[in-house]
C-alpha cells in the first residue's frame, strides 16, 4: 500500500511539473507577483525593450519615422522618474511620446490583455531593475500618485 501511495504521490508531482513546463512556467498562484511580473514583461514587453530592460538602440533619438525607440527601464532610462500610476496609465492605456511627429500610440495598451493586479506586479517588476537611489525617487513620487484602486 505504501509503495502504491508512493507511486501516485510521483507522478501526481511529475504530471504537475510537466503542465507548468509546457505552460512555460508556474501557474501565478504558485509564483511571486515580482515572478508574475517578469514573465509578463518577457512575454509582452521585452520584444520592445529588451528581455533585461535595456530599450532599443538609439533610444534617445528619433528614428525615420520621427518617433522615439522604446527606452531602457534600466538605471539608464527614465521609467523611475514616473510616479506609480503614472506607470499603471502608461503600461494600461499605452503612450505616445510628446516629442514624436507622429500621432500613433507607439506603445500599445495592455488594458484589454492584462489584469489591474499583472499591471502593477509588471510595474512592480520594473522597479527591480533601478539602483537604491532611483528606487527611493521613484517611491517618493508615488506617495502623491499611488497605483489607482481598483477591484479584481
Amino acid at each position: 500500500m505504501r509503495d502504491r501511495w508512493l507511486l501516485v504521490t510521483t507522478w501526481l508531482l511529475l504530471s504537475a511539473a510537466g503542465q507548468a513546463m509546457a505552460e512555460g512556467g508556474p501557474s501565478s498562484s504558485d509564483a511571486s507577483p515580482l515572478e508574475d511580473g517578469e514573465r509578463i514583461y518577457l512575454q509582452y514587453c521585452a520584444s520592445c525593450h529588451g528581455p533585461q530592460g535595456e530599450g532599443m538602440p538609439n533610444w534617445e533619438r528619433q528614428n525615420a519615422q520621427g518617433e522615439l525607440p522604446a527606452p531602457p527601464h534600466g538605471p539608464e532610462g527614465h521609467t523611475w522618474k514616473h510616479s506609480d500610476a503614472m506607470l499603471y496609465r502608461i503600461v494600461s492605456e499605452g503612450w505616445r511620446d510628446p516629442w514624436n511627429k507622429t500621432e500613433r500610440l507607439t506603445m500599445p495598451a495592455f488594458k484589454d490583455l492584462l489584469s489591474p493586479a499583472e499591471i502593477r506586479d509588471v510595474v512592480n517588476y520594473l522597479k527591480t531593475l533601478w539602483t537604491p537611489e532611483q528606487q527611493r525617487h521613484q517611491a517618493e513620487e508615488s506617495e502623491g500618485a499611488p497605483f489607482p484602486m481598483q477591484s479584481e
